[in-house]
């Protein structure tokens, strides 16, 4: 068995690989990031955050500064370590079906890279089955490797708190597996809870399709409310004030990003497509957009008006533009409008956003797409449309 403790996260610059090579390098163990990303990598290497992610920036020069994070492009370094994670997820195309092979063939590529005695760690969701699918790999190459399936469960922006301060899931096919990977997780977080292997990967799945119905639910509560004339956000309140059976319901707002709808439709594909309520939320949540804009378009001649759109990231504080429905409405709004001006503070992957002042300035209307708490601040002198109740003088459609 290797037994060196080092880590590497393949993928290790993303979203998800970062934060987490991040937190371990900061607990004391020596880590490498691997990534095929060579821009990524040498911004990491350079102190600079690829993305933005809460206390990140800090640790990074910290852990740089200690010797304890290394970054490469070259896939030969995988072989020295004891635990390689991986954390390439299983993609969706564009009809909504996995691919579950995805992952294999990341893998594979790496294969040869591979030592008997290793700690293979699957940390992205995966189609259930898949983990079984590496471990026939694993086989068919005669490597003696211990796999584990350990979910990541951090929300993005928020990462660096969550790995140390929630229990992580962890499973493997042996007992060694598993005390491997809670040993691992075990840097971080004082808890740990094993399953079995497809327990771990469906509650990977259930815990983002939960939280994808409950958005749909609270946007098919919110449309009502509004069809009626009746204000969603106070009904909201009033139901929620002391009484813990309702405490949990969330706001109105665009549930998007690169995994809710991935997973509630990779779900809904492992029951053979017979997932109504899924499906239903994907028709809500993906349909918000229509509804905004379809009562703006009720109440305003916006075939003479300039649009602002403030916020083009997936989610508040957030630079994630990955499946950001700011863009459906985007596109819907230009249909209808004579102009739509974008702004977004933390965003730096699209170059035809505006700032913010120009938008405010040449803006008839205003839109909020994404929650950042810069705009709780302003105070316009137009009409503002804003389901997320960010600024205090902003209107339901």
């Amino acid at each position: 068995m290797i037994a060196n403790g080092r880590v590497v996260i393949v993928g290790g610059c993303g979203h998800v690989g970062l934060p987490l090579g991040l937190a371990f390098a900061d607990a004391g163990l020596p880590v490498l990031l691997y990534d095929i990303n060579a821009d990524a990598v040498a911004l990491v290497g350079n102190g600079q955050m690829p993305f933005v992610e809460k206390g990140a920036d800090e640790v990074l020069a910290r852990v740089l500064a200690k010797g304890n994070l290394t970054m490469t492009c070259d896939p030969t370094l995988v072989s020295d370590v004891e635990h390689v994670v991986v954390v390439i997820g299983t993609p969706v195309d564009e009809h909504l079906n996995p691919d579950p092979a995805a992952v294999v063939q990341a893998i594979e590529l790496m294969i040869d890279h591979l030592r008997d005695g290793q700690h293979l760690v699957m940390r992205s969701t995966v189609y259930p089955g898949v983990t079984a699918l590496v471990e026939r790999l694993l086989a068919r190459h005669s490597l003696a490797i211990d796999v584990s399936f350990c979910p990541e469960r951090i929300a993005e922006g928020k990462a660096l708190e969550e790995l140390h301060s929630l229990p992580q899931i962890v499973s493997g096919r042996t007992p060694e597996a598993v005390r491997r990977a809670s040993e691992l997780f075990g840097w971080l977080t004082d808890k740990t809870i094993p399953l079995e292997v497809e327990e771990a990967e469906l509650a990977k799945l259930f815990t983002n399709t939960w939280r994808y119905i409950k958005f749909a639910a609270a946007n098919q509560l919110y449309m009502i409310a509004n069809d009626y004339g009746a204000d969603f956000e106070r009904i909201r309140a009033a139901m929620s004030e002391d009484y813990p059976r309702a405490a949990d319901i969330p706001g109105a707002g665009f549930a998007a990003g690169p995994c809710l709808l991935k997973d509630t439709m990779q779900l809904a594909a492992f029951n053979r497509n017979n997932f109504m309520l899924g499906h239903a939320s994907m028709l809500v949540n993906e349909g918000l957009p229509d509804y905004v804009v379809d009562q703006i378009t009720a109440a305003h001649d916006l075939s003479t008006m300039t649009v602002g759109l403030l916020g083009m990231a997936f989610k508040g504080e957030s630079d994630d533009i990955r499946s950001s429905l700011s863009y459906k409405l985007k596109r819907l709004l230009q249909l209808k409008a004579a102009r739509v001006l974008c702004t977004d503070p933390y965003v730096t992957l699209d170059d035809q956003l505006e700032p913010l002042d120009r938008v405010l300035e040449q803006a008839d209307l205003l839109v909020v797409g994404a929650p950042h708490d810069l705009y709780r601040s302003l105070a316009p002198q137009v009409p503002v449309i804003d389901i997320w109740n960010v600024i205090p003088t902003g209107e339901s459609p």
